[in-house]
């Protein structure tokens, strides 16, 4: 008996041993509930991922048909949520002065993630009036056991996550009076403290809290002359938790709670295209937009105020467009709209320190208005994804040293317009180890899983 219950303690070590090794390799699943992720940051959690891509690319697990937009997908655990634009009637027309009259329905279809299937979908008529008008532009807000969608004529709804009911809807230029900017509303929709933030314009009601479950207002706050295209976010400083919000007028911070304005920055992008989110990186927010507009804040570390580090100039820190530049180590990265490149920049000063056009344009290495290239940085390896406006996905690791690949492979074709080029404006979504990339014709998942 005595050597039997060694032999038992024995066999129960090794395999508790066993067992805690084979955990330390199981991958870990991550959501990816709204744009830029589970933190709205841009970084991606889940491990078991691939770190190099083939020359003969990754396995593509499936492609489905979906109409125009340049929302992205959002993913909570086995279901897709995207947007799109059924266009019945009119002639799409992509240019910056026009505005074409289209008819159509918009729609949000939730989808299997595993399959691509549609589980179901919820559409409303919606007429067009707005500048490159292919479709929604906002992602999807997951939260919650709810689904928070704003269409890009100023459509904000909230419907049941599960079964697709919806809840409530408002219109918010009829709703405010608001204006509706050139290229639509875009603010992607921030659940938060039960509320639905969003950005809704005009005097008083720059941006605006709803009530999740019942699309009451909460509070209203700041002016502006429209909505911009910059979502609203939340960060941790100065002791408090802070609502960042750019409008075409100023980088603003709010209480989430109340709408109380804590501080207030101007800082005007020209045509009003407030678009990239202020990024925050420690003691640091950046905000960026075109024509070399761009702002180095210094969060304060006992009360919610900021002094101003540095402004850019037309060789100095990131003018972008259509992304949110990624923070780390002291760096920016982003693409600069002037030059159409990926950048390296000083977090300290903004001095440039290299540029690649290898994940932005990789066989057209030449300077081309608004290059984009939209970055996600995967936290468990440091490397980075990285998803260019031709449709190519790469891996690569970024330092002060360079841009060092490890692969890239084309993915979809780009099918919008912009500047006399084919361009893919749409940020993927990272989830179940598979980036889920969309055009205005399919969403493709890419299978991310290491062999």
């Amino acid at each position: 008996m005595i050597l039997d219950t060694a032999a038992i303690t024995i066999r129960s070590l090794l395999m508790l041993a066993v067992t805690s090794v084979l955990a330390g390799n199981v991958a870990t699943a991550d959501d990816w509930p709204q744009w830029m992720g589970p933190t709205r940051d841009g970084n991606y959690n889940e491990t078991g991922l691939v770190d190099s891509i083939p020359a003969a690319g990754l396995p593509i697990k499936w492609r489905v048909p979906v109409e125009g937009g340049y929302a992205g997908p959002a993913v909570v655990g086995d279901r897709i949520y995207v947007m799109d634009y059924k266009r019945t009637k009119g002639t799409l027309v992509e240019e910056p002065a026009a505005k074409p009259e289209l008819e159509g329905i918009e729609r949000l279809l939730c989808l299997n993630a595993t399959t691509g299937k549609q589980i179901w979908k919820y559409e409303y008529p919606c007429s067009y009036r707005i500048s490159y008008p292919a479709g929604p532009r906002a992602t999807p807000t997951v939260v919650d056991g709810i689904v928070a969608i704003l269409g890009a004529q100023g459509d904000l709804s909230v419907l049941d996550a599960e079964s697709g009911t919806l809840k409530w809807h408002i219109n918010l230029p009829k709703k405010f009076n608001a204006e509706t900017p050139t290229w639509g509303f875009a603010a992607h929709p921030l659940v938060t403290d039960g509320m639905v933030v969003t950005m809704v314009g005009g005097e008083g009601q720059a941006v605006v809290a709803f009530d999740q479950n019942t699309g009451d207002v909460k509070w209203k706050a700041l002016t502006s002359t429209d909505a911009g295209y910059c979502p609203p976010s939340i960060i941790q400083a100065g002791g408090t938790t802070q609502l960042i919000a750019w409008h075409p007028q100023a980088v603003a911070s709010l209480n989430p709670k109340t709408g109380e304005t804590y501080w207030t920055v101007p800082l005007v992008p020209d045509y009003g295209m407030s678009i990239s989110r202020p990024q925050r990186s420690g003691d640091y927010l950046f905000a960026t937009g075109i024509k070399n507009k761009s702002l180095m804040l210094k969060l304060d570390a006992n009360k919610p105020a900021v002094s101003e580090l540095w402004s850019g100039t037309p060789k100095t820190s990131l003018s972008v467009s259509t992304m949110t530049p990624i923070i780390k180590d002291g760096l920016i990265f982003g693409t600069d709209e002037g030059v159409g490149a990926l950048m390296a920049v000083k977090v300290e000063d903004g001095e440039r320190i290299w540029q690649t056009y290898d994940p932005v344009r990789p066989e057209n290495e030449r300077r081309l208005p608004v290059g984009t290239a939209f970055i996600t940085r995967h936290t468990p390896t440091g490397h980075y994804f990285l998803f260019g406006e031709e449709g190519h996905l790469s891996i690569a690791d970024m330092d002060a040293d360079g841009y060092h690949s490890r692969g890239q492979m084309k993915v979809l074709e780009p099918t919008q317009s912009s500047f006399g080029r084919k361009v893919v404006w749409s940020h993927p979504a990272y989830a179940n180890q598979t980036a889920y990339v969309r055009n205005d014709n399919e969403l493709v998942a890419v299978d991310l899983a290491k062999p």
